[in-house]
């Protein structure tokens, strides 16, 4: 059995990729590149099979010791054909791009795409935060809310790798507008630009928080981090901001529980280094909604693979989908 695989976070920003022991997690010669997106598809494509050679020359593992190609992508795919439909991040969407095609002649790798927050959810469970559970969520917090599902030991695709959307969960029925189309999603109540948005409105309306003096009142460079900084400085109003977006995240972790009764909940993505200033109200959220499910058994765990979740979960997708066909 070959151990090593290539696993990918095709991200709006960047370009991440190592090589990955899928026997017990290591990461060997992770590389970042920018994806440069407003170029199109075609230039990130070759972009991605040029960090791919780079990779593995680097590493100086041999071309036919690696077994394959992961690829977490921030979208919609058709994992069977290796296809992307629809990139919301990315300009042009890149709707009906066969990527995985374009990457296996490229490289002369088996390659396999997915979502990257499901890639994330593979990782943190094999090797993670979610190692020794049967059944977990994960929800990722950063631009947007991703989410995924571990159930009985399998990761839970659904139709075509869309299930596990968690940050579309509606947590408000008479809600705003979320991108994906529906009202009420918790995405747009707890996301990372949701909670910077609400640090503006405390600023713009002149009460008495850090918030404005920590970026010396440019509105543009208050973020979810600028925020966490001020809650932990004692600032009630941020304080509040995260009690707000973790009881919304809190209702949809609820929701979660009573359908599929994890044993934990993994929380990641980049707002989620707020820590404790997040989780408690999530935790707190669940005891207050939850009587039908054995919720003292939940853990609300933050993740601990950090930056290579992603393509440590990528990397152990290609192996398990090429080990199984």
């Amino acid at each position: 059995m070959k151990e090593w695989y290539i696993g990918c976070d095709l991200g709006g920003t960047n370009l991440r990729a190592a090589l990955v022991n899928v026997t017990n997690g290591s990461v060997r010669q992770a590389i970042s590149t920018p994806t440069l997106s407003r170029e199109g598809p075609n230039a990130v494509i070759q972009r991605m099979i040029d960090l791919f050679h780079r990779v593995i020359k680097e590493s100086g593992i041999p071309l036919d010791e690696i077994g394959g190609i992961g690829i977490g992508v921030p979208g919609t795919v058709d994992m069977e054909r290796g296809v992307v439909l629809f990139l919301p991040n990315l300009p042009t969407t890149w709707p009906n791009i066969p990527l995985a095609e374009y990457i296996q002649k490229g490289t002369t790798l088996p390659t396999v795409i997915l979502n990257d927050v499901r890639a994330i959810t593979f990782g943190e469970w094999r090797f993670g935060a979610g190692q020794g559970v049967d059944t977990m969520a994960c929800f990722a917090i950063g631009t947007g809310i991703g989410g995924g599902l571990v159930i009985n030991r399998q990761l839970h695709l659904g139709f075509g790798g869309t299930a596990g959307e968690l940050g579309h969960i509606t947590v408000d029925v008479n809600g705003p507008r979320c991108g994906c189309g529906n009202y009420g999603c918790v995405e747009v109540f707890a996301s990372g630009p949701a909670i910077a948005a609400m640090g503006i409105k405390a600023v713009v309306q002149g009460w008495t928080t850090q918030i404005g003096t920590l970026v010396d009142y440019d509105l543009n460079r208050i973020t979810p981090e600028v925020i966490a900084r001020a809650a932990r400085n004692g600032d009630a109003i941020a304080r509040e901001i995260f009690e707000i977006a973790g009881g919304y995240i809190g209702t949809a972790v609820a929701n979660v529980v009573v359908a599929i009764n994890p044993q934990r909940v993994v929380i990641a993505g980049g707002v989620a280094q707020a820590g404790d200033l997040l989780l408690e109200p999530i935790r707190r959220t669940l005891h207050k909604r939850v009587f039908v499910a054995p919720k003292e058994r939940v853990e609300i765990v933050p993740s601990t693979l950090g930056n290579n979740a992603g393509v440590i979960g990528a990397a152990l997708w290609a192996h398990h989908y090429h080990t199984k066909s």
